[in-house]
């Protein structure tokens, strides 16, 4: 039998995350010398861009074991700007970790991945690090957990000495009457027998019945252990190591018993060799994968190009090196190669789940430095874009390309990797807010063949655009004669609408649009050049008779502040165009929860300690998006393609004339 645990630790950045990482692979005897982030010489942070900021930016992935169970422990990044890099990895974890720092507490972003946790329905432990420097106070963090991330939290141990050298935990015994009896009442909460024996004062169930009963509510999310420690002195680890096992759930199963079971599985994180070749980690969660298969992934984004299909010329089950090369079972990571075209998302049979990753909100346009080979860019960037999907590369005509980003931080790590991993030198231009449109209503527009005109246009070609449901990006549709087209003529319609809508009316991408080819028919000599010259003209038409709305990226926020400068705090909300949903007092002052445009978040960020003579909290997280009010943020459409059917017809006559 194979027990397999997929497990992810996250937490605020500088909380220790990755010391913690690199000290459960030593204690486990997966290493055999104990890394530092100070010295740059971790195990999961293997980039020198890592190493020299002392930041997590990919996913790692590093297996050990505990007892008979293989654990697969996944680093992931701690910075706000790599929140999609997190939340790419929930989608193949069965439980997580996150840290918390005993000193500093609960900070902005720990609010916000627990929220993402638990909206993830992930089981959680919580580890209290840092209990052995200056300052920290455990009881005071536990506190701060059961107020601001959950009332479920659970304390299973006990520091003595904290904020000294000397600090030492120690743990819970369920043995010990005094703490089976904490435990049982916070079960109790969720579990009426428990209750019942509690009131009537009947002997509580024994340390194995407790521990099957506390493993329950953790799974189902009712429940959040919280362990202290300190990764670099060790204490505590080892209490975290056995809970992974005894509180998370594990995957077991038997070699080839799920061989018949369709495969299901997700690619999580993509790395490049020197040669350039692909590593994907693909977490399976059904079927059986045989090394040397012929597999057929599916693409996340529905806007992305369809399936694509290859052989695996190499598989590694991650945690099994020391093994014989063996078919990847479910519940496990594997290490995959050989498939060229292989993208961050992409997943063998039905999604496990919708996608839930917020758009970036920033854009910014991006050239070779001192006017530099922009082909070599332009690939450069396109293998960072199969690493992170959402980055959205596109080329902007007259400007350069431009990339989609989460923040500041990330253009810093993007242009550093491009020179470092890609030799290429780039120059980013000051980010801007990234808008989108979606129609208004629906258009039409039908250009037939006529030989009668000037140039002789050969192809037809008739579309109706009309808003498609939020999220479902841009959906292509067919109401002509199944085969009333050459199969390259088809495609090249439906190519060049994708392409054509990634400016629209107002110079933004065109999201949550239908377009369906309503018309089609040619004579010869029609190549598909026809149709890719007179596509994006008749689309144009149609778009400017449904119209578009343009809409901006908007971050919900929750905003902690004393009672006496709340009037200060939202007249500056206001100005800045923010909408306070709710407002509840709190022992500390107001709690605020509301929306505020993208654009607005950093400038509110750093007014905020002003106005609250610095003890204002202050957390967001993307919300959507939300249509634009007041003047219309333009940018120039660069495409070269006019509305007007006699500009077109000189266009492409000049184009004939001259070759």
């Amino acid at each position: 039998m194979t027990s397999t645990l997929n497990i992810g630790v996250l937490a605020h950045v500088d909380a220790g995350k990755t010391s913690l990482t690199e000290r459960l692979l030593f204690e486990a005897g997966a290493i055999d010398r104990l890394g530092s982030v100070d010295t740059g010489d971790t195990t999961t942070d293997t980039g020198r861009i890592e190493r020299e900021r002392g930041i997590t930016i990919r996913t790692a992935v590093a297996g050990f074991r505990v007892g008979a169970t293989r654990v697969n422990l996944i680093d992931t990044p701690g910075h706000t700007d790599f929140v999609a890099e997190v939340e790419r990895a929930l989608g193949v974890l069965d439980g997580a970790v996150l840290v918390v720092s005993g000193v500093e507490g609960v900070q902005a972003h720990t609010r916000v991945l627990m929220r993402v946790l638990r909206e993830s329905g992930l089981p959680v432990l919580l580890f209290v690090n840092k209990t052995d420097r200056a300052g920290a106070r455990p009881e005071r963090v536990y506190a701060e957990i059961r107020r601001r991330l959950t009332g479920g939290a659970l304390a299973m141990d006990t520091v003595r000495d904290a904020g000294t050298p000397h600090a030492r935990t120690e743990p819970g015994d369920l043995r010990d009457p005094a703490f089976a009896g904490r435990v049982a009442e916070a079960l109790a909460e969720h579990d009426d027998a428990l209750l019942a024996a509690l009131v009537e004062d009947r002997p509580l169930p024994g340390p194995d019945a407790l521990t099957a009963a506390l493993r329950d509510q953790v799974g189902r999310g009712l429940v959040y252990p919280v362990l202290c420690g300190s990764a670099v002195t060790g204490q505590g680890v080892g209490a975290l190591t056995r809970a992974l096992t005894a509180l998370l759930p594990v995957t077991t199963a038997a070699p080839g018993e799920e061989a018949a079971d369709e495969l299901r599985g997700t690619v999580f994180a993509i790395e490049r060799a020197p040669t350039g070749e692909k590593t994907g980690y693909l977490r399976l969660r059904a079927g059986c994968l045989e090394p040397r298969a012929h597999v057929e992934f599916e693409r996340a984004d529905p806007g992305d190009d369809g399936p694509h299909r290859g052989r695996i010329t190499g598989l590694e089950v991650v945690g099994a090196e020391g093994e014989r090369s063996r078919p990847l079972a479910a519940g496990e990571i594997g290490r995959i190669r050989g498939l060229p075209c292989l993208r961050v998302g992409d997943r063998l049979g039905p999604p496990a789940a919708a996608a839930r990753f917020a758009r970036p909100a920033l854009e910014a346009v991006v050239r070779p430095e001192g006017g530099g080979d922009a082909a070599r860019l332009h690939a450069a960037l396109a293998a960072l874009a199969d690493q992170d999907p959402l980055i959205h590369l596109r080329t902007v005509a007259g400007e350069g390309l431009s990339v989609l980003l989460y923040g500041e931080v990330q253009k810093e790590v993007v242009a550093a990797t491009l020179a470092e991993d890609f030799g290429v030198r780039a120059v980013f231009e000051p980010s801007r807010t990234a808008h989108t449109e979606r129609p208004a209503g629906t258009g039409s527009a039908v250009e037939e063949v006529s030989p009668l005109r000037p140039v002789g246009t050969w192809a037809t070609v008739g579309l109706r655009v009309e808003p498609a449901k939020e999220g479902t990006g841009v959906v292509f549709r067919r109401e002509v004669e199944f085969g009333a087209l050459i199969g390259a003529f088809d495609r090249a319609i439906e190519e060049t609408v994708r392409d054509t809508l990634g400016q629209g009316l107002y110079g933004w991408p065109v999201t949550d649009c239908a377009v369906t080819l309503v018309r089609s028919g040619f004579a010869p000599p029609t190549t598909p050049a026809d149709f890719r010259e007179l596509t994006p003209l008749v689309l144009m038409r149609a778009l400017d008779r449904a119209g578009t709305r343009v809409f901006e990226p908007v971050h919900g926020f929750e905003l902690e502040v004393p009672a006496d400068v709340l009037g200060g705090v939202t007249a500056r909300l206001n100005a800045l165009g923010a909408r306070v949903r709710d407002t509840a007092e709190t022992a500390e002052g107001w709690l605020l929860r509301g929306e505020v445009a993208a654009r607005s978040v950093d400038a509110f960020r750093t007014e905020l300690p002003g106005l609250s003579r610095g003890e204002g909290v202050w957390w967001t997280f993307p919300e959507g998006e939300r249509p634009v009010t007041g003047p219309v943020p333009r940018r120039a459409r660069t495409d070269g393609n006019p509305l007007d059917y006699d500009e077109y017809l000189v266009h492409r006559a000049n184009a004939r004339r001259h070759g």
